[in-house]
């Protein structure tokens, strides 16, 4: 009976084993020879959802484990994906980043890839049977200092490209385009743009022509898009004033305009009937503070309050031309 025992354990073991040669993914996919494309999507690691490359990442090095032959990447890939950047002919080194599978629907792959003067991500996605759908190249830097480049999938399998530009005076601008596959017509498509190009780069403000004689009469600023503008008010006790203020990369924003009631010689508030929100100004020689005292939400973005400090601008003097008689 023991030997019998023996036997079926051994037995029973070397099925098993034999059923993890079956599963077992490939180990390398950095040689010439060929694949199947089940084993190509499996050596892509799964990722979570929402997912986020930056431009960082193409200055990275990557793992020699990652690296996918350009024969065995275009078994399953049209050269005519990476052609678009790298143009014809051209073999990149090829690094397999992770992937994204839509249950009951189609698999996102995300690849590295570089040369010796070009980096790029490309998306690539590939229907229920395997099968090749598009490709898109979702990042590649601009070699422009300033900006700050990303892409994000998100839990709908919406892809977002992001760039943000850091202007001279430290604010910010940013940028978005958003797509998402359509497995009709087999590419990825454009479904919103937000143009860099087209983000405002100066405030109008509406109080700039009224008087401004007060000793607190000036405009306060932090960064080109923040702004409080102080002028004369009505009335001898009150200020008439604008505030812009743009926070977390322009994501949030406020904006309010109205008279506030000096206080002291360098406290101000806004309150209104009928308005709850209430804000305090404090002045310095060089300086204005806002604090929000009570809810201002209707004015502004939820997660931000129209606290904060704002220097002084020195008026500019108006340049007078002298003119010389012959």
């Amino acid at each position: 009976m023991l030997v019998i025992h023996r036997i079926i354990i051994l037995f029973t073991t070397l099925i098993i084993i034999a059923g993890c040669k079956d599963k077992k993914k490939p180990f390398l996919l950095s040689g010439e020879e060929p694949v199947e494309v089940v084993d190509f999507i499996d050596f892509f690691r799964p990722v979570q959802l929402s997912y986020q490359l930056s431009d960082t990442l193409l200055q990275r090095k990557e793992k020699d484990s990652l690296l996918i032959s350009y024969k065995i990447f275009s078994q399953f890939v049209p050269d005519s994906i990476l052609g678009k950047v790298y143009g014809k002919g051209t073999r990149p080194k090829i690094y397999a980043l992770g992937k994204a599978e839509v249950p009951g629907a189609e698999t996102y792959l995300f690849v590295k890839t570089v040369t010796a003067d070009k980096k790029a991500v490309f998306i690539l996605s590939f229907d229920p049977q395997q099968q090749f759908i598009a490709g898109m190249a979702a990042l590649r830097p601009d070699n422009n200092k300033a900006t700050a480049q990303s892409v994000t999938m998100d839990k709908k399998y919406t892809i977002t490209k992001t760039v943000q530009l850091r202007n001279t005076d430290g604010s910010m601008n940013e940028g978005r385009d958003v797509y998402v596959l359509n497995k009709d017509t087999k590419n990825f498509m454009l479904i919103m743009t937000d143009a860099l190009a087209d983000k405002l780069t100066e405030l109008i403000n509406p109080i700039d022509t009224l008087p401004g004689k007060h000793k607190l009469s000036a405009d306060y600023a932090n960064g080109t898009m923040n702004l409080v503008s102080i002028r004369d008010g009505r009335k001898n006790d009150r200020i008439s004033f604008f505030i812009h203020f743009e926070k977390n990369n322009g994501a949030c924003t406020g904006e309010l305009k109205g008279e506030a009631l000096l206080k002291s010689a360098t406290t101000a508030e806004y309150r209104e009937d009928g308005d709850p929100c209430v804000l305090k100004f404090i002045f310095s020689s060089t300086a204005v503070t806002l604090k929000e005292e009570e809810g201002c939400g209707s004015r502004r973005g939820l997660n931000c309050a129209f606290d904060g400090g704002f220097a002084r601008k020195k008026k500019v003097k108006p340049v007078t031309k002298t003119v010389t008689k012959k």
